[in-house]
This record gives C-alpha cells, structure tokens and sequence, in this order.
C-alpha cells in the first residue's frame, strides 16, 4: 500500500463527508466524487434515517462533518507517520457498532493504514452509510479493493476488533479467544463541574449531553457537580436543545423512565425534555442524565479512577473541552487502547 496515496484518498473523502454533512452544492465536490456519488449519498443518507429511527438526517450529517473534519491529510500524515506498516498482512475480522452513524469507521481506517485487509461485519443498525464510504475510496484508489470485504461471518480472521455490550463481550471472548484481539465494552462519560463555568460553556455542554440522542459512549450520561451547585445553571444552558423531545424514540424514552420513577416515587428533577436524578451510578438511559455532589477536588478523582474502566471521556476544565466530547482526534482511541499499535504489531 502507498501509504501518501491513500492519505491523499481519505482527504478527498474527508473533504466530501464535510460537504455532505453541511448540505453543500454539487459543484463545492470534488468532480469525481461530484458526477458518480453526490446523489448516491443524499440517497444513502435518507436509506440509513429510514432504516433506523434513531438516525436523524440531522445526526447522520453531525457525523459526516465530524469524521471528515479528522481526515485532512495533515492529521492523517502526523497520525500514521507513528507506525509502521506491517510486513505480513492479517485479516483482520471487524465487528462494527451500529449505535450511532458510522461509529465503526475509525477501526476499518486503522486496519486499512496498518496494511491489513479490513473484513468488516456491519452493524444490522448501520449497514448503509459505510458500504457507500469504502466504495468511493476504492473508486478513488482501485488497489484499496483488495484490504476491504464486507461478509457475514469471521470464518477466516486472524485478528479481531470487536464492539459490543458488556454480554456480547463475553461471547466475544469465547469465540475469539484463540486469536489477538480488542474487545470493547460497555462505556460511557462523564462532566467534571467545578463551578466556574460559562453559560457558553454550559451550553457546549448540552452537545455532548444531547448529540445523536445521548446513544454514544462519548455521550455525557452523569455529572459530577461541586456541593451546592445549582442545577438551573445547567437547564438554563441546555434550554435550547429542547427539540429532542419532538423525536419519537426519545420522547417515548422520556415517558417511560419518567413514569416508572414516578411509580417508585423516586425523585428525579425534569424540565420537559431531560430527567435528572440524583445517583453515584454512571449509566443513564436515554432522555435522563445522572448526577452527583462532591466535596472536593480529590473526592471527584476518586471517582473518576474507581470507574475509569467504564468512562470513555471525560469532560471538564481539566479534560475535554467542553462541546467536544464527540469530535475524538485520530489518536484518541476508544477504551484507551492503541488501535494502531495493535494492528501494526500483529
């Protein structure tokens, strides 16, 4: 593989995702991408909304801005500059997530820059987007064809990349447990409030709170807040992203989780489109954000460290800006585990 070529592939595509994403004219593309693919997309874009009620065309063109933001070839040269390529290529089976728009899409660019061959099983809830992605690489770059396969089963990988729930891990385990492997689980982030916060800060704050309907592990699902603080800093800030509640899935999330809290009369504060309840648990269902005090600065990290393994981010002065929780660089893998390294180690 001519690694500067295929930089030079994935900034095209990089650069069209962009455009996608922000609803450009035929003519802003590039003019290849442009005459075989600009329709393509705007199709494949309604096919994926239409194929999974949680994929909103607004949070399908969220996505497509954020990845192709990552794929300039300047942060592509400065990210693979690190590894090498491999000398004997594996195949390598990848078991995509579907829990947001083409959130499998950074494990088949690192299969495919390690040297690998990429056999990627789609996700059933995101089976449109990334098929049409590959197929404009390859169109740009033909001997790409042969470092990607989509297929139905891993029958023939010698590495694997898995993404699941803490129960399909364990099976995971089992079946590939003979093989070199990363295995990801359930995770989620979390915000570190310290009190001193912008209103405008606050307010990015309900993006990584509110983006693709909270479904990602990059998703802020719990706080922690100094003792005291006053939650109304938070509803103010967030007031604007009250349209959620109008998306069917959520709202019925919404009423679910609200009515059997009320039954158990637990108590949860609500502001008409976000349920919030007091608890140290770290996972929250859609449409409700958990929360906590701490006394000190100590204290929080405590808590941070006791659940590191289950919080993909953190969001805070001290951590990721606030807003960015969902716009991860290309190094910044998932769980903390070098993807790259153990592609280009196999």
């Amino acid at each position: 593989m001519d690694r500067l070529k295929t930089i030079k592939t994935f900034s095209i595509l990089g650069n069209s995702m962009k455009k996608w994403g922000a609803k450009a004219d035929r003519e802003a593309f590039n003019p290849f991408v442009a005459g075989e693919f600009y329709d393509r997309m705007q199709t494949a874009i309604l096919g994926a909304k239409a194929h999974n009620g949680w994929f909103s065309e607004a949070s399908i063109r969220e996505s497509l801005t954020q990845i192709g933001e990552s794929l300039s070839e300047e942060n592509l040269s400065a990210w693979v500059e690190r590894y090498p390529l491999v000398k004997k290529p594996k195949s390598v089976g990848l078991i995509l997530a579907g829990n947001i728009p083409m959130v499998g899409f950074h494990d088949v660019l690192s299969t495919i820059f390690s040297g690998n061959k990429a056999s990627i099983k789609l996700s059933r809830d995101d089976k449109i987007l990334i098929p049409l992605l590959l197929e404009i690489v390859v169109a740009l770059q033909p001997e790409l064809e042969n470092q990607i396969d989509l297929v139905d089963k891993l029958n023939s990988a010698e590495a694997v990349i898995a993404t699941g729930s803490d129960n399909t891990a364990r099976y995971f385990e089992k079946y590939f447990g003979h093989l070199p492997r990363v295995i990801r689980k359930n995770r989620t982030s979390v915000a570190l409030i310290d009190g001193t916060e912008s209103p405008e800060e606050l307010k990015e704050l309900g993006k990584d709170i509110f983006s693709y309907y909270g479904l990602g592990c990059r998703n802020v699902s719990h706080l922690l807040l100094p003792k005291g603080y006053d939650l109304n800093n938070i509803f103010g800030a967030i007031v604007d992203y009250g349209e959620v509640i109008n998306h069917n899935k959520y709202c019925n999330n919404y009423d679910y989780y609200k009515a059997i809290f009320l039954m158990n009369q637990e108590k949860i504060i609500e502001n008409g489109f976000l349920l919030t309840r007091e608890t140290e648990e770290l996972f929250a269902p859609v449409a409700m954000l958990h929360y906590h005090f701490y006394e000190n600065k100590e204290e929080a990290k405590a808590y941070l460290k006791k659940n590191e393994e289950k919080i993909q981010a953190i969001i805070g002065k001290e951590y990721i800006p606030f807003g960015a929780a969902q716009a991860p660089a290309l190094d910044d893998y998932a769980d903390g585990v070098d993807t790259m390294k153990f592609l280009t180690s196999l």
